[in-house]
């Protein structure tokens, strides 16, 4: 990210990506310490996509930094109705000081980045989800004490979820092991730029054949749901192609018995996970959850502070 926007977790050096988890940190051991640095001050928050997490961390981060959120859906804006992005962006830019955007194409956010002179942070395309990486971080740091070499384990699909955590847990010298069904793999452009920063940092990414051979060992174990908004047509296909890639017991158990569960949320239990394990002992989606609001909090201290 340099000092401008957030559209992708490759826009992080190392140092910024551990300096946000710190400052993530920091607010929620002492959430009344929080500067109203945003006081007087507007943020865009540009949905198209339905959201619980991220809508509700935002609009709350910025309530907490004493800005006011205007929150506005596809359907609400001009650019919803044939308005070039270029135009809206040099609207919002004279009105707004910042723009969170969660929509479709990846492209469109990086088109609204560059003719906006505001802060743009992408808060999830089809490709990228850079906000949930940061609090998958954040979490597994609470939990287990630290990120350089431990190793993280992803069952299903090669998904947005995936290609930003795998970017971040690459920059922070993890060990990043990927269960795919094939045709299901991460984006090859995504997954070799992770992986040459990996090589980097003293951390690997890598697919792997099988579920088993990527929870084996491990000390984080994550998936997300089959069927991601906007595939809906795919409902009755993608199931079948994902059998055997539930995280159950079983599965869960190859893991190190100090490993923990993650999960994005919503969750369809039954399908990508089951209940015994979401609801288990060494499931943290809850503060993984919670911690998207923090992660929030720093990144538009970063942008903005």
């Amino acid at each position: 990210m340099g000092d401008r926007d957030l559209l992708t977790i490759a826009d992080l050096d190392a140092a910024t990506l551990h300096a946000l988890i710190a400052d993530a940190r920091a607010a929620k051991a002492d959430p009344d310490a929080l500067a109203p640095i945003l006081a007087g001050r507007t943020v865009l928050v540009h949905f198209t996509k339905a959201s619980t997490r991220t809508r509700l961390s935002v609009e709350t981060a910025v309530a907490r930094l004493g800005g006011h959120p205007v929150f506005a859906r596809g359907d609400e804006l001009q650019m919803g109705r044939g308005e070039p992005i270029a135009d809206t962006a040099r609207v919002v830019s004279r009105m707004c000081d910042a723009i969170v955007i969660r929509t479709f194409a990846q492209a469109d956010v990086e088109e609204l980045a560059r003719h906006a002179d505001v802060p743009v942070v992408n808060a999830l395309t089809d490709a990228h989800h850079p906000l949930q990486a940061l609090a998958d971080l954040m979490t597994i740091e609470e939990r287990l004490g630290g990120l350089a070499g431990l190793e993280l384990a992803w069952v299903g699909d090669g998904n947005n979820v995936l290609h930003s955590l795998a970017e971040a847990a690459a920059l922070a010298g993890m060990h990043v092991r990927i269960a795919s069904p094939a045709g299901y793999a991460p984006d090859p452009a995504i997954l070799a730029g992770a992986q040459a920063t990996a090589a980097v940092h003293g951390g690997s990414v890598a697919l792997v054949d099988s579920p088993a051979a990527a929870v084996t060992g491990a000390d984080i174990v994550v998936t997300d749901v089959f069927v991601s908004m906007g595939e809906e047509a795919q409902a009755a296909e993608k199931p079948a192609a994902f059998a055997g890639h539930q995280v159950d017991a079983a599965l869960m158990a190859q893991a190190k018995p100090t490993a923990v569960f993650l999960h994005c949320l919503p969750a369809h239990r039954g399908e990508e996970v089951a209940a015994e394990v979401i609801d288990g002992p060494q499931s943290v989606v809850w503060d993984e959850a919670e911690n998207r609001l923090y992660t929030t909090i720093a990144v538009l201290r970063h942008l903005l502070g």
